[in-house]
């Protein structure tokens, strides 16, 4: 029998609003935000550099295959190192990668920082995330993904306009001022988190995660520190190469996949497509209009994400997916548009955090780190092939078979879903063991 940890902190009875849950929650949202604000700037800023077409879509999705790459690694750093520590060191390249792009002056250069800041950025998703599950009861890690999907949708709308707003006041090197910043303002944060999530091998048998303070030792006295959050002893593993993923959450990442490349090419292609439609439509209020519905659905839904089973998201989302998709086929108008967003909300802003969720409480507490990285590995391919694949539909088929074509994902994710359904649904009574 695998061995499991009881993530439950001390005060594991007063909910999820503890001082440490709100400074990380706050530092996932400028990290995310100092990420978002770049991206809409970095084709044309690269160009700007000499850059040609193809060179600067390379060096755009830099950053999504860098972390695709790395998921695996980030989600075993994770589950052996301070989350912590490990955020500081992927704040700190945010920060270099960030503050090299106003400065260079060469499409190389440009690209050694992306590097930078890729690695600090897959560092940030994996540890932050599962930091925080790390500091709330088990039985709350929805609500609690729920609420970092919120700060991430918040810093996806609010980043990029802000940074757009900037370009077109000040052009392109005083925009890119910005994200430095806000990733200097997560590093700042995190150093106020009292509890490190420090997990720390007490013998050869298991893993001890224990809740040690900022300047408290760890040492001996373990008993004391640990309270419940001390692991049931395992039986001793062979040496053998790390996993991969996390393998319980694979079907999590694999949807994710599915829900997500429509998310990914929408958000690359929605301009330019309305553009070809000489849709009369105000497309810039798109993702805004998104972030507003999905926070007044996390909000006042948040119970239910870590009540309600899988299944029951899964069948909404999809119809959310259908509905956002067959819209923005014709997008007459703005009524349209608006149901687009909202509808966009519902399909792909909820399997966002139920995903999230579900992928970390299938695997064994000690084993969340690599979950939360197969979740953002299957988020890494659809951003960094989503893309493209627009790109090709958009090259080989009629504009309105743009998203048209984009239903297909439905039934392929009906196929995963179906022979996978009891384990995802068990996800719930997992979390909930006296339900």
């Amino acid at each position: 029998m695998r061995g499991s940890i009881n993530s439950r902190p001390r005060n594991a009875g007063s909910g999820i609003y503890s001082r440490d849950v709100i400074l990380v929650m706050a530092a996932a949202f400028f990290f995310m935000f100092s990420t978002m604000s770049v991206n809409p700037l970095i084709n044309g800023y690269s160009q700007s550099l000499g850059a040609s077409d193809e060179l600067a879509g390379v060096i755009a999705g830099m950053m999504s295959l860098v972390a695709m790459f790395l998921r695996p690694v980030t989600g075993h750093l994770a589950d052996r190192y301070s989350k912590y520590l490990l955020s500081t060191i992927g704040g700190v390249m945010l920060v270099i990668g960030a503050a090299g792009y106003p400065l260079v002056h060469t499409p190389g250069l440009l690209i050694v920082f992306r590097l930078i800041n890729g690695l600090g950025y897959v560092l940030c998703t994996v540890c932050v995330s599962t930091w925080i599950a790390f500091l709330v009861p088990r039985t709350h890690v929805g609500e609690a993904m729920g609420l970092y999907g919120l700060m991430n949708a918040l810093a996806m709308s609010l980043g990029p306009a802000i940074s757009i707003n900037l370009y077109h006041a000040a052009g392109y090197r005083p925009s890119l001022i910005l994200p430095p910043i806000s990733a200097a303002i997560m590093v700042v944060l995190i150093q106020f988190v009292g509890d490190h999530a420090r997990p720390v091998r007490a013998s050869a048998h298991a893993t001890v995660y224990v809740t040690v303070p900022s300047g408290k030792s760890s040492g001996a006295d373990t008993d004391s520190d640990t309270d419940d959050r001390t692991s049931r002893s395992a039986p001793r593993r062979r040496h053998h190469l790390p996993a991969l993923i996390q393998k319980d959450a694979l079907p999590v990442g694999v949807l994710t996949t599915l829900f997500a490349l429509p998310y990914f090419i929408t958000q690359a292609d929605i301009v330019r497509y309305t553009e070809q439609l000489h849709a009369p439509v105000a497309v810039g209020a798109y993702f805004l209009i998104y972030a507003v519905i999905l926070l007044v659905i996390r909000l006042v839904f948040k119970r239910e994400f870590d009540t309600v089973p899988y299944g029951r998201w899964f069948w909404i989302s999809l119809a959310g997916t259908t509905v956002y998709l067959l819209c923005d086929i014709w997008m007459p108008n703005n009524f349209v548009m608006g149901l687009s967003a909202a509808s966009m909300a519902v399909g792909y802003g909820v399997i966002y955090s139920i995903n999230q969720a579900t992928a970390m409480m299938l695997a064994p507490a000690s084993e969340q780190g690599l979950a939360n990285a197969t979740f953002y590995l299957g988020l890494d391919v659809a951003m960094s092939f989503g893309p493209m694949l627009g790109g090709l539909i958009d090259d080989t088929l009629p504009v309105h078979a743009f998203f048209a074509v984009q239903l297909l994902v439905l039934p392929l994710a009906v196929f995963v879903y179906l022979p996978n359904r009891r384990v995802l649904n068990a996800a719930v009574t997992r979390a909930h063991p006296g339900n």
